[in-house]
Parts: C-alpha cells; sequence; structure tokens
C-alpha cells in the first residue's frame, strides 16, 4: 500500500487512484529559455522516479508535463539573440530532451507547449469572466483571488499576508490595473512588436498559471490523481492553478499534490536558481561527469528532502554506483559457470530483501531506505559469486532483482564501447597468447581494454572483468 504525503493536506495518505490501476500524472515543465540547472533536473529526476516505482507496483502511469515556451523571460531572451521566440523554444526545448535522455528520464506521455494550446487558454478565462472570477483591465485579465474561498490553502497563507507580499513584490502600474493585489493576471495585453495571439479582450498572450490549469485538465480530465513540481511551485503557481481549475470546473483538481526539495550549493545551502546566478547547467555538467552518476546522485534522495550538490558529494555518489556496478559485474561474470536448480538459503534472504525493499519505497518513495536495500543485495550478490556452486535460477532471480529496482532510479548498466561477446573473444585470445608465452599480444589485448574501460582481474577461477 503507497503512501504519499500531500501537501494539501500536510500529512502522509494512502494514495487511492480514481482509476484502479492507473495513475494520471500532471508535473510542471521547465520555461524553455536556457538549458536547464540541476535544480530544475532533480524535479524531473524526482517525479521519473516515482513514475518508475508506479509502474513497478504494477500501475499504468499517464504523465503529463509542460513546456511554457511564452513568456516575459521568453521574450527578452529572444529579443537578446535576435531571433523569434518560437526558435528560442524549439532551441531549448530540443536540449531538454538531449540533457534528459542524457540523465535517463523517460519522456512523457505528452509534452504540450502553451503556444499550441491557446484556444483552449482563451476558453478557459472566458468562462472565468463569464462566472464573475475574472476582470478585464487595459487589455490584462486578472483573477479576483479573494472571490475563490480556498484561496491560500495549499501554501498554508492567509489573506492578509498573501496582500502583504503581493503589494511588496507587484509593480505599481500593474498593481493600479488589479481590483486587488493579490489579483493575478491569466492574460496580459502585448505590448508593441511582442508575440501576441487574438482574443475577445484584445491581443496579447497567458499569463504563466493558466497554461498549466489548460493543459492538465485538457489531458487529464477535471480531476486527477497527482500533481507535482518542485517546492518553489507552491505558490503562487500550484495555488493559482488550483484557484481557476476549480472555479471554471466546480471540481477537485487535484486529489494529490507532491512537491520535491530544493538542490542547495555552497556552506550557506542557498538554493540553486538562475535568479541567484549560481547555477549549474546540466548541459555543461555531463560533459564533466558521467550522466548516470548525476542521475544516481539525484535519484537516491528521498523527493522531498533537499539535496546538497557539492564535487564531494557527486563523488561519493560516483564511488557508491561503481560499487554496485562492480557486484553487476562479479554475478555476471559466474553466468557461465552455474549449476541448475536453485540455492534455497539464498532465495529466502533474497525474499526478505525484497519486501523489505518494497516497504521503503512504499512509504512515500523513501529512496534512501531503499537504496539501503539494494545495497544488501549487492553484498548478497558479491558473497554468492563467490561459491563454488552458483545455481543458475538463483543467479538470474539475483540479477533480475537487482537490475530492476536499479532501474527505477534510471540506473541501467548497459555496455559501453565493446560488446560483451567481444570482450570475452579479446580475454580468450589473450588467455591463449599467455599460454603461448606471447606476452607482447598479451599486454596489448590487456592495454585494448584498459582503453576501453574494461579492468582485467587475473583469479584463481580464472580472468575476471568489469567497467569502470
Amino acid at each position: 500500500m503507497i503512501q504519499v504525503y500531500n501537501t494539501l493536506t500536510r500529512k502522509k495518505e494512502v494514495f487511492k487512484p480514481l482509476v484502479a490501476g492507473k495513475v494520471n500524472m500532471y508535473v510542471c515543465g521547465p520555461t524553455v529559455y536556457n538549458y536547464i540547472h540541476i535544480g530544475n533536473a532533480r524535479s524531473a529526476i524526482a517525479f521519473d522516479t516515482i513514475r518508475r516505482y508506479f509502474e513497478f507496483r504494477g500501475f499504468k502511469v499517464t504523465y503529463i508535463s509542460n513546456f511554457t515556451d511564452v513568456d516575459d523571460k521568453m521574450i527578452k531572451q529572444a529579443q537578446r539573440d535576435g531571433i523569434t521566440v518560437p526558435e528560442l523554444a524549439d532551441k531549448f526545448i530540443t536540449a531538454f530532451e538531449q540533457d534528459t535522455t542524457a540523465l535517463n528520464v523517460e519522456p512523457a506521455t505528452a509534452h504540450p507547449r502553451a503556444t499550441e494550446n491557446i484556444p483552449d487558454i482563451i476558453d478557459f478565462i472566458q468562462v472565468l469572466l463569464d462566472k464573475g472570477y475574472a476582470y478585464t483591465a487595459a487589455g490584462d485579465v486578472y483573477y479576483r483571488a479573494r472571490k475563490f474561498t480556498h484561496y491560500g490553502e495549499l501554501s498554508d497563507q492567509n489573506i492578509d499576508q498573501l496582500e502583504q507580499g503581493a503589494s511588496e513584490h507587484t509593480a505599481d502600474e500593474e498593481t493600479q490595473r488589479k481590483e486587488d493585489p493579490i489579483d493575478f493576471a491569466l492574460w496580459k495585453a502585448a505590448k508593441p512588436g511582442e508575440i501576441a495571439w487574438t482574443a475577445p479582450w484584445g491581443e496579447g498572450r497567458p499569463g504563466w498559471h493558466i497554461e498549466c490549469s489548460v493543459m492538465a485538465t485538457k489531458y487529464l480530465g477535471d480531476t486527477f490523481d497527482i500533481h507535482g513540481g518542485g517546492q518553489d511551485l507552491e505558490f503562487p503557481h500550484h495555488e493559482n492553478e488550483i484557484a481557476q481549475s476549480e472555479a471554471k470546473t466546480g471540481q477537485k483538481f487535484a486529489n494529490y499534490w507532491l512537491h520535491n526539495g530544493f538542490v542547495t550549493i555552497g556552506d550557506d545551502d542557498e538554493k540553486m536558481s538562475k535568479s541567484l546566478g549560481n547555477f549549474v547547467t546540466v548541459h555543461d555538467l555531463i560533459q564533466q561527469v558521467d550522466p548516470q552518476t548525476l542521475r544516481f546522485f539525484m535519484a537516491t534522495t528521498q523527493y522531498r528532502r533537499p539535496i546538497r550538490y557539492s564535487e564531494s558529494t557527486l563523488s561519493e555518489a560516483a564511488n557508491n554506483l561503481q560499487k554496485l556496478r562492480i557486484a553487476y559485474d562479479n554475478l555476471s561474470y559466474r553466468q557461465k559457470d552455474v549449476s541448475a536448480g536453485i540455492d534455497t538459503e539464498v532465495e529466502q534472504q533474497l525474499t526478505k530483501l525484497t519486501k523489505a525493499f518494497t516497504t521503503a519505497m512504499d512509504d512515500d518513495f523513501n529512496v534512501q531506505n531503499g537504496m539501503t536495500e539494494i545495497y544488501e543485495l549487492a553484498k548478497l550478490m558479491n558473497i554468492y559469486s563467490e561459491q563454488k556452486i552458483v545455481r543458475e535460477a538463483t543467479l538470474n532471480h539475483l540479477m533480475d532483482s537487482f537490475t530492476t529496482w536499479l532501474q527505477i532510479f534510471g540506473v541501467d548498466f548497459k555496455p559501453a564501447g565493446l560488446l560483451d561477446d567481444e570482450i570475452e573473444q579479446l580475454i580468450q585470445e589473450r588467455i591463449d597468447a599467455r599460454t603461448n608465452k606471447d606476452y607482447q599480444r598479451s599486454d596489448e589485448i590487456r592495454d585494448l581494454l584498459k582503453a576501453q574501460g574494461i579492468v582485467l582481474e587475473d583469479t584463481a577461477q580464472g580472468t575476471r572483468w568489469r567497467r569502470e
């Protein structure tokens, strides 16, 4: 039984999908005006891991994640670059896809763009206008936040607090157009030369919040199971999504709200963000480190907890990943030297580990405790690989569990470079060369394999190999 922490109720709840065996998820995607930094990647990885675990537990997951491809930042960046907003969006959507593929993030079921849904956005806003939840002002359209009686519940704030905060952070010119400082934009009138669409209330473009309400309900229905995103989106973005959506439909928007923690950097654990200028892009980082190491680093911290990024924490993740890879290689090596049947004692240990792993992950995706069981499985694999007799069925059960559990974390020990059969052929050629005292050829093969990241270990049971 899976339990999730619901931000809206501020407690863990048993997950009960609207439709048995199915999970409908919406996760806020990036604004595509730059390369994603590892704080952005944290959200993509956290919810990809959650998605994979639901699938591991037998659910069919529909996963929607949007691209914000028009807003103030995009307009300004396109102007600086001397290109159009759609050209800027295409460039960084491609970059996002490349970077997340490198991190082994599965593509969403759909990646809708805001600009692909303008007619739906206009229709949505019109309903809010007709219901009195929105009003026009100098070509803009604003939402009457105070009219929605549950406004502030998600972020646990009251109207007075929100009004004070809105007054401090809203430009004077925009404040003058609003009926109330806490009201927010559904539609923004276009300035000369800006990208714009025609709406009944004037030329302009959608506000940030409305697009997610439109796309979530369009693809998943008026009510769906899980809405996710970073903690920084609780207010105002997600708060506003709830207000817009429930005012329009009269239905609960999302049953469970999940928010991932920040990536912090430096001695003061400062939040990593583009606005603070302290970010590291995935695009740059994966040129320097193995993308699988970065994925492993991100995926093995429980999604609600912050991740402290540094060279030392990344190095620690690389070392732990290498230990798991060695356990995988050690047992893989014994696949060519097995006996029929099963090993009952080892199978019993595996059963206990499986139960413990599932119990940990069912508890709001507690990946740290889940990884504890994976490390225990790695120990079991190392011990078993040294046994004189290894049973084929048990070896396969161990390998299948190990690879399946790690795939939830996005880790897959796929061979790179030389294929396993090619490595085995070269090792046999090296053995033959040593037998024939052709040590020059033996050394050449060792050096060739080393250049491909293959480490040889000559043992009493024969020559073993593993990938670095």
